[in-house]
């Protein structure tokens, strides 16, 4: 009793100060249907600031995303700006069109000025990397986006980056947290109702005159191209940047055109997830483009689907990573090509073949930004870093105009994406990838997944040896620790797993890649029915290892 006494104290005490009527009258019947599972479920803790920032469902109490957690989050990054010497600096904020996305930057923008910082805020929902690159054209010494990216639609977050342009990695995570677990009540957090700035287009036509910087002057334009922005930002950037490169206007899915936080035409607004290119592909069928380009919500991802004789096909991450930098190489692009380990080797085999650097890193564009030299950067989750002296982030609008390019220039040569990932097969072996992604409502099931591996190693995979099992929780003598376990397979396949917890979704995600030998095209099909065979037992042997 005395549990449940407190819970509700608890809860009263947080009503008391909650600044946003809905989510107040949310928790104020929650309170008078004396619901203590529920309470307890948002009163178990407070939303852990990380890495990723903070993310959650939307909703009252510490354990959800709300205005009360964002104000303490801005209050902590503002405190730790001046820590670190930045009193007086600017703070720059973006945001998405979730639900509450404004309401967030406003209060972060108030905070901040409330602060003795100065503020200024993006003009509407915009993609992320308008965002990113806002920071650095702007001298800012952090920059704030309000968004959950591809996350389900009651979910928002708080990604935050420092004045280099690239998101926060430990120590600064775990700074700003112990900021944020000093703020006591919000009365305390000084909220002014003006004194920020409300930045005009003059950003996004910077940004817009930076994209064509990807391009090479005077190359081909010629791609038809669907485009679908996912219920997102997306749309206008997008038209507007093919407007400017001079490519024909992208055909759009107009069911997916607009913005709308509740993406009715989707389960999951992530172009990766069953079904969310559907609505794309009906409209390549009706207007027969030569590719079909899609974003996810923030815009900072790009999507790609080829035609096949059985229709259309999306391609894999690694596809797309692999054909951006053959295309960058043929450009005569210099400097490091990186990856995130969980990504395919092609990419090392495309840069030692081209005489380029290359370094593997952490999971995360955070990681991959920070790269010495970097010139290219993806990861398999459809994210590319195609420009890092404008955007030291993935971004899903520059990433969209290399595509077209590509395409455009082997339309010309009467080829295809197709034909060039073929020719990487014969050049490389073929690097067939897959994942095993399992998203859970019970969180334990991932620490039990992880133990289970841990504690008993699989010692063979798809009838291969496990010939080396790594706890990636050690680190490495290239990478810091990490929540990870990585085994390499006996064989000529070369065949790897990574298996991890999702650091912004409740998904166990393990990483699977074998390289087949293609010693003539006409062992392209045999070698893909050869890889897809190796993946599919090794999904079914993990799964069994980890009791998922």
């Amino acid at each position: 009793m005395q549990e449940q006494d407190d819970l509700i104290t608890r809860a009263q005490a947080w009503l008391a100060e909650d600044p946003d009527p809905e989510t107040a009258a949310e928790l104020a019947a929650l309170i008078d249907a004396g619901d203590t599972a529920e309470l307890a479920d948002r009163f178990a803790g407070t939303l852990q600031f990380g890495t990723a920032g903070l993310r959650g469902e939307i909703g009252a109490g510490p354990m959800r995303m709300n205005r009360g957690v964002v104000i303490r989050a801005a209050a902590g990054l503002a405190a730790y700006l001046k820590a670190q010497g930045h009193a007086g600096g600017l703070v720059v904020v973006g945001y998405d069109a979730r639900y509450k996305s404004a309401d967030f930057a406003r209060d972060t923008a108030a905070v901040m000025t409330g602060a003795g910082l100065r503020a200024a805020v993006l003009p509407r929902p915009l993609p992320t990397p308008v965002l990113a690159y806002a920071i650095r054209h702007l001298g800012a010494v952090a920059g704030v986006e309000v968004t959950a990216s591809h996350n389900p639609p009651r979910d928002n977050g708080y990604k935050v980056y420092l004045g280099d342009g690239s998101q926060i990695v430990s120590p600064a995570d775990a700074e700003i947290a112990a900021e944020i677990a000093r703020v006591d009540t919000l009365a305390s957090v000084p909220r002014p109702e003006s004194g920020w700035e409300e930045l005009g287009d003059g950003v996004l036509e910077a940004y817009l005159a930076r994209t064509d910087a990807v391009l090479t002057p005077g190359s081909a334009r010629g791609v038809r191209t669907v485009y679908t922005a996912m219920h997102g930002v997306g749309k206008d950037v997008v038209l507007a940047a093919f407007a400017r490169a001079g490519f024909p206007a992208p055909v759009l899915v107009a069911e997916q055109a607009e913005p709308d936080p509740a993406f009715p035409t989707v389960a999951f607004p992530n172009p990766e997830e069953p079904g969310a290119m559907d609505l794309a592909f009906a409209k390549a069928a009706e207007v027969n483009p030569d590719i079909v380009i899609a974003n996810d919500p923030d815009a900072d991802r790009c999507a790609v689907a080829v035609p096949t004789e059985d229709g259309w096909r999306m391609l894999r991450g690694d596809e797309v990573g692999a054909l951006l930098a053959a295309h960058l190489v043929h450009k005569g692009a210099r400097g490091v090509f990186a990856e995130s380990i969980v990504s395919s080797s092609l990419l090392g085999r495309i840069a030692e073949a081209a005489g380029v650097g290359y370094e593997e890193t952490l999971t995360g564009f955070k990681w991959i930004a920070r790269v010495e030299g970097l010139r290219y950067g993806y990861e398999e989750a459809l994210g590319y870093c195609v420009d890092p002296e404008g955007v030291r982030d993935k971004d899903g609008v520059t990433a969209a105009l290399l595509v077209a390019e590509l395409a455009s220039e082997l339309k010309e040569q009467g080829r295809t994406l197709t034909d060039l990932l073929d020719d990487l097969a014969m050049a490389h072996g073929l690097h067939a990838t897959d994942q095993l992604s399992v998203r859970v409502s019970d969180l334990s099931v991932i620490a039990s997944a992880m133990a289970a591996l841990r504690a008993q190693p699989p010692v063979s995979l798809a009838g291969l040896r496990v010939v080396s099992a790594e706890d990636l929780t050690q680190g490495t003598e290239t990478l810091p620790p990490t929540d990870g376990l990585r085994y390499y397979l006996e064989g000529d396949y070369k065949a790897r797993v990574i298996v991890r917890p999702s650091g912004t979704e409740p998904k166990l995600k393990c990483y699977l890649e074998v390289v087949v030998p293609v010693p003539e095209a006409s062992d392209l099909a045999s070698a893909r029915t050869r890889g897809q065979e190796i993946l599919d037992a090794i999904k079914k042997d993990l799964a069994a290892a980890a009791g998922i």
